[in-house]
């Protein structure tokens, strides 16, 4: 007897259904006290009225900062009032 062809359950057609529109599902552990803030967020992103200055918000506060190339640190450098003119010193004088 050939083996039964594997059905997807409901809960895994209904994640499908979701990732293809975009969403992705989270599930996190926090304190009894932040999971109603947790919710509020989640709410507020999922909302397309109120997505857009959530996520400028949250962005604001928690994103990490971007990361600068040397060269940007290097131009981005205030070099006002630093002295860069060193010296010549051709070093000692040695007799051989």
């Amino acid at each position: 007897m050939p083996p039964k062809p594997r059905t997807r359950s409901a809960v895994a057609e209904h994640r499908k259904r979701l990732r293809s529109r975009g969403l992705q599902r989270v599930e996190m552990q926090v304190h009894g006290e932040d999971a109603p803030l947790l919710r509020a967020v989640a709410a507020a992103l999922a909302d397309p009225d109120r997505a857009t200055e959530a996520r400028a918000v949250l962005r604001a506060r928690f994103a990490p900062a971007p990361v600068r190339s040397l060269k940007e640190l290097l131009a981005a450098a205030p070099l006002d009032g630093i002295d860069l003119d060193r010296p010549r010193d051709t070093g000692r004088i040695v007799d051989l």
